[in-house]
């Protein structure tokens, strides 16, 4: 099996190249746009006649998973074109990749596109996206699905894990920590999601994509916390860490873009399919900084 990844100098593009390349039978190449990590291979899905582009049809990609897009909510909201060259246009120009090549397609999609009115939600719950950015993740995500109808979309959100750039925010936070810098925080205590390790999220679409599957799926963890919660799991770990956190409400934050408050994911899809498949939690990665 020939898996193209798109945008695999990103958190979950990272871990999907590094776990699938681990698979028996499976051949993965990964790209990159603007950063270039590791042994990447160039490839912009805006000019996909870009004669410096990775040569897609000497791989011919069996399946082509597209972690590529411009995820800054804020700068989404202020900058509407781009948002839409880089989330839309580019997973059209996907979508026509992989009709040349018959190839299966993933899309890595968001709870964003819910309106956290009644969070935490699952995969028939009914869209209502309040931010351009989530609007564009929408408007993606059903081209995907129409265009492609044996493709499958990913929805996540607030994810961490292993990053060579550390954009994260659990790794961001414990990084600072870990360098003894005093953390200032300003923090929404009123916008409730489903944190799950990248790691975990590339498990699950292997095992998607190898038993063929198709549709939306879900995937999240255990926990459900608001970003207080979360970093106070992090410090509960660091006793040690210097910090002032002032908790506000997301009104008080005045961000740009709306942001969905009663947010998250719902993955019994998933869990009813995989019954025996583990999600880590925050704690668990958490672990592997332990003194």
């Amino acid at each position: 099996m020939n898996v193209l990844i798109i945008g695999a100098s990103g958190l979950v593009g990272g871990n999907c190249l590094k776990h699938f390349s681990e698979q028996a039978n499976v051949r993965v190449i990964g790209t990159y746009f603007s950063y270039q990590t590791g042994e990447l291979s160039y490839f912009d899905t805006l000019n996909p006649e870009n004669p410096e582009n990775f040569d897609v049809d000497a791989f011919s990609p069996d399946v082509v998973v597209h972690c590529g897009a411009l995820t800054h909510v804020d700068y989404c909201e202020a900058n509407v074109e781009e948002s839409y060259e880089k989330t839309v246009k580019s997973t059209i120009n996907v979508i026509a990749l992989c009709k040349k090549f018959n190839a299966k397609m993933v899309f890595i999609s968001t709870d964003y596109v819910f309106d956290g009115e009644d969070g935490p939600y699952d995969e028939e719950a009914a869209v209502n996206p309040v931010s351009v950015y989530a609007k564009h993740k929408l408007d993606a995500e059903r081209a995907v699905l129409k265009e492609l109808p044996e493709s499958i979309v990913i929805r996540i959100t607030n994810v961490y894990g292993d990053e060579e750039r550390k954009k994260n925010f659990v790794i961001r936070i414990v990084d600072q920590i870990l360098e003894g810098q005093k953390l200032t925080l300003k923090l929404p205590v009123d916008q409730y999601a489903t944190p799950v390790n990248a790691w975990d999220v590339a498990r699950a679409i292997f095992l998607l994509i190898t038993d063929s599957k198709s549709g939306i799926y879900n995937i999240n963890s255990t926990d459900f916390v608001n970003r207080v919660e979360l970093v106070e799991i992090i410090l509960a770990r660091f006793p040690e860490a210097e910090y002032e956190m002032e908790q506000l409400s997301t009104a008080e934050l005045n961000q740009p873009a709306a942001r969905p408050l009663m947010g998250g994911l719902i993955n019994d899809k998933f869990m009813g399919e995989y019954p025996d498949f583990h999600f880590s939690t925050v704690n668990d990665y958490l672990d592997k900084f332990a003194n």
